[in-house]
Order: structure tokens, then sequence, then C-alpha cells
């Protein structure tokens, strides 16, 4: 596991290149939240406005502005496009990869670049990092809070507690609350844990509330003056009604959380839940003797930051994949301590360990090689190609486990692991990234769309999805009107509807000419022509 830091950063570079940035721009922006939150830094940008997101040209004040700031600077320098949206959260993601390479190499040397790679290359890292969104913000800033103030409390030195509390305050600026709060959760259960509450005490720097006050309040009481609703609007709806209640209809049973975050950690799932139940039984067994070692008191550190994001966000009424991103780098670096200590002890992984692991992540490949085939039928066929992803998805699980079966299986987990990762996010990437643009993003419509005026007319939806809507504001730059909601434009303009609405749309456009331009098949999406309202006599 030791390794030079000249290999670790080109490493480094390299996995965090490749699985992070490359592609960015390969299918456009997909879902609800990725074009409306690039459509918001975009408007922000032309007004030269610091202060109050908009969309649509009135006030959105759902998210603090930090991922806006970070699209309005990534927009100046390489001009508006998708992956300039997505750019930010690659960014934030690296940052917070090299934290936690640099603290693992000054607290726990020798598992630094492991702690680092396994981090980047879990499923939900990569997922969030590659969307134009608020949570890997959060994520990033968090994990970097958390690390420095552990490295506080095992070395003493105050810078540490002040940089944990700069990067709490750029958390309350990329979602809100939400950061200090769970922070403050941790930081409490561990000194209970411990039995000294001294910790929270000598937590509460002064200089630091003062860097956090500095750094988080001067944003929030700007937007405030300008928008005396944000209050209401932030605070009470989107953080405590989304919470207390099922407002935005992101219901989910209690337990939700535990396949999210069993998937998110793929391909480490197995070994990473194999780190927890050690921490857990050492924890029940030693408690005394644990707590009283460095090493032992960060795994339970560590136990507690996965826990504590899984169980807040369960008790939410209001739950989606992207709440518990924060808690992911908690499971990784249980992990990479984890098989430290099993190399240094010279211990060889468990048979059935070796066998789930080696399955689940050679199983990466397949629903990879077979993306396309899902994206049209919805479902997986037994045809040719999926028996050839399926015998190779095997021989790999094969050489993956003889591999991890060998006297140093362990020391090459990082290597042979990574393996499927890479031949996954490139198989997507390579060959079903027009598939993917075709079936979820609005780019192509509106490519389409661009090619049938000569100039630029209004635009309106009818019975489609929002992610369409929001797409074609981004891509389109326009206002879209909805005629779902008695959105109907006066002045000529060009409708998208679902196919097989055309008589009930007729019946909202009574004496206006409407003439059939075309459809797009992979949404099943039909574009008019609606004629300018005549005038009343």
């Amino acid at each position: 596991m030791n390794s030079r830091p000249r290999t670790d950063w080109l490493l480094l570079a390299g996995f965090c290149g490749f699985l992070l940035f490359y592609g960015l721009a390969f299918f456009g922006l997909v879902g609800a939240d990725e074009p409306r939150y690039a459509q918001v830094a975009r408007e922000m940008l032309a007004r030269h406005d610091w202060i109050t997101p908009t969309l649509g040209g009135k006030p959105w004040l759902e998210k603090p502005p930090l991922y806006y700031w970070q699209a309005m600077l990534a927009y100046s320098v390489f001009g508006v496009s998708d992956w300039a949206a997505r750019l930010p959260s690659p960014c934030d993601a690296t940052l917070m990869v090299i934290a936690i390479y640099f603290f693992f190499r000054r607290f726990r040397p020798g598992s630094q670049l492991d702690a680092a790679l396994m981090t980047v290359s879990s499923a939900g890292i990569i997922g969030f990092a590659r969307a134009a969104s608020t949570d890997m913000p959060l994520a990033a800033t968090f994990t970097i809070a958390s690390l420095a103030w552990y490295a506080w409390h095992e070395s003493g030195a105050k810078p540490y507690l002040w940089l944990a509390y700069v990067f709490l305050a750029l958390g309350m600026l990329a979602k809100g609350p939400v950061a200090p709060v769970l922070a403050a959760i941790v930081v409490c259960i561990f000194a209970a844990v411990k039995g000294d509450y001294g910790i929270l005490r000598r937590t509460l720097s002064i200089p630091g509330i003062l860097i956090f006050c500095l750094i988080s309040l001067p944003w929030y009481i700007a937007v405030q003056v300008r928008n005396p609703d944000f209050f209401h609007a932030f605070i009470l709806q989107h953080n405590l009604e989304r919470f207390s209640s099922n407002l935005y209809r992101h219901r989910a049973p209690l337990w939700y959380y535990i396949p999210v975050v069993l998937l998110a950690l793929l391909p480490w799932t197995i070994f990473a839940v194999a780190a927890m139940a050690e921490t857990v039984r050492v924890w029940w067994s030693e408690r005394r003797k644990m707590l009283k070692s460095q090493e032992g008191a960060f795994h339970v550190f560590l136990l507690i930051w996965l826990f504590v994001p899984v169980i807040f966000f369960s008790i939410s009424q209001s739950k989606l994949p992207g709440y518990i991103l924060p808690a992911l780098p908690a499971g990784t670096l249980l992990l990479a301590d984890y098989a430290r200590r099993r190399i240094a002890a010279d211990a060889r992984p468990g048979t059935v360990a070796v066998i789930l692991h080696s399955v689940l992540a050679a199983a990466l490949v397949a629903p990879a090689l077979l993306l396309g085939q899902i994206l049209l039928l919805h479902h997986l066929t037994w045809t040719t190609p999926a028996l050839i992803a399926l015998t190779f998805a095997t021989v790999l699980a094969i050489g993956i486990a003889l591999t991890l079966r060998m006297p140093t299986g362990l020391r090459m987990l990082r290597f042979v692991t990574l393996i499927p990762v890479v031949l996954a996010v490139a198989a997507v990437l390579r060959l079903y990234a027009p598939a993917l643009d075709n079936t979820l993003s609005a780019r192509p419509l509106a490519i389409e769309l661009g090619k049938l005026a000569s100039k630029p007319l209004p635009l309106a939806v009818f019975h489609v999805r929002r992610e369409t809507e929001f797409g074609l504001a981004f891509y389109r730059n326009q206002i879209i009107d909805r005629y779902d909601t008695g959105e109907i434009p006066q002045e000529e303009h060009i409708i998208v509807t679902a196919t097989g609405s055309h008589e009930e749309l007729i019946t909202h456009l009574a004496g206006r000419r409407v003439l059939y331009l075309g459809s797009f098949a992979p949404q099943r999406l039909d574009y008019y022509w609606i004629s300018a309202q005549a005038p009343v006599p």
C-alpha cells in the first residue's frame, strides 16, 4: 500500500480525470434539477447578480448560492454549456479526494492512496460528481470539514479547527443549515461516546465561529434584505417542511437509505460492510480500550459520521438518494483503514467476502455493456450481447477472486477492483452516451427545434415531464409556457407535447391554426407550430 508521492499524484490525476471529468459533454443535462440549476446560474450571470437566484426571471430561493457561484465562474471562463454547468461538481469532488489523501498521509500513513481512490471510485461519488447539482458541493465541504475537525481533535492544532469552520460555512452556502446541523450531531455523539464533553467546549472556538459567520452570513443577510420572503421560502418551506412532510412528493419507507448506501458504495460494498462490522464488534467488546487509542477513536468517529446522515434523513418525510452523499466517504475511509490493518497483520480476506466482492465488482460491467438495451426495452432479454456481457463479467469475477485469494490479495484489492469500475464508466460513455442523450435529455430535441424557424419563437409545452420543460428552458434559453397551467401564448409559437395529445391540444386552441412539424420518437414527443391568436373584433 505504500507508494511514492509522485506516483500517487499521477494515479490520482488519472483516475479523477477519467472518472469525474471525462465525457462531461457526451450527453446533455438530465432530470429536472440539472437544467434548472444550470439555468439559474446563467440568469444570475446575465444580470451580474451574485445575490438573488432567479429562474425564468423570478426569484428561485430553494437553494443557497455556492453551486450557482461556481457555475457562473465556469460560464465566465468557458462559456455557457452543459459541461460547464457540470464542472463545479467534479472540481469539488477532486478537492475532497485531495483532502482525504493529505489527511491520511499525515495521520494514517500507508493508506492515503487507497482512501483517496476508493472514495473517488465509489458509484455514488462518480454519479453525483458528474451532475450539475448541489449535492456534491455539500458532500465535499462536509467531508473536508469533518476531516479537519478530527485532525484538530487528534493533533490539537488550532488551524485545523478553523479550517473545519471554513468548510462548514461553505457547506452552509452549498445547501443550507444541514451542514452545521449534521456536524454538530456527529461531534456531540462522538463526545458522548468518549465520555469527554470537554470536546464540545473546546470545539466552540470564538475565532472559528467568527470565521463561520463572516463567510456564510453575508449572503443570507443580503438575500433576505432583497427578498423579504426568503426566510419563509428557504428555511421554513424548503428545509423544515421538506424534512417534516411529503410536500414535494418524495416519500419513501424508513429503510430506504439502506439499499441506497449499499448501492452507492459499489464496488466496495462488501468490504466496507466488513469494516463497519469489525468496528462495531471491537467497539462493543473493547469500548474503553478502543476509545483510548487514536486509531480506535478514529474508527468510531467514522462510524458515527457514516450513520448520522443515514439516520437523520431516514427520519425525514422527504427522501432522495443524494441526501446521504455526505455519509459515503466515511464508508470508504473505514474500508481503507481496515485494509491497512489487515495487510499489516498479514491477514487474508474470507472466502465468502472475496466471492461476494468479486461478483459485485464484476457485475458493474454487465449493465454498462447492455445499457442500450435497458434504455430501449426497460428490461434485459437473453440475447447474444447479453450472454457475451454476462460471460465477460463472470470471467472478470473469477479473475478478481483468484487474485484476492493470493497471499498478497488485499494489497491488490484497489487495483483489481478499479478495473471493472473503469470498464463500466468507459462503456457507458463511449458506447451509450448518444442513447442517454436521446432518451433522457432535452438537448437533441432543443437542437431539432432550433432548426425549424429562421427566428426564435416562444416555446410552450403540454403534457410533458418537468425534466423536458426545464431542459428546453436551458438549451433554448427561453421562458417556457405550460398549457397545463393555462399559460397559452397569444402570439405565434411552437408547442412540444406528448405523442397522442393532438385532439386535446386542439380544444385549447379554438380558431387557431395548428401545423404538425415533427416528432421526437425517443421521448415520444410531437411538436407543432401554432398561429397567433386572432384579435378580438
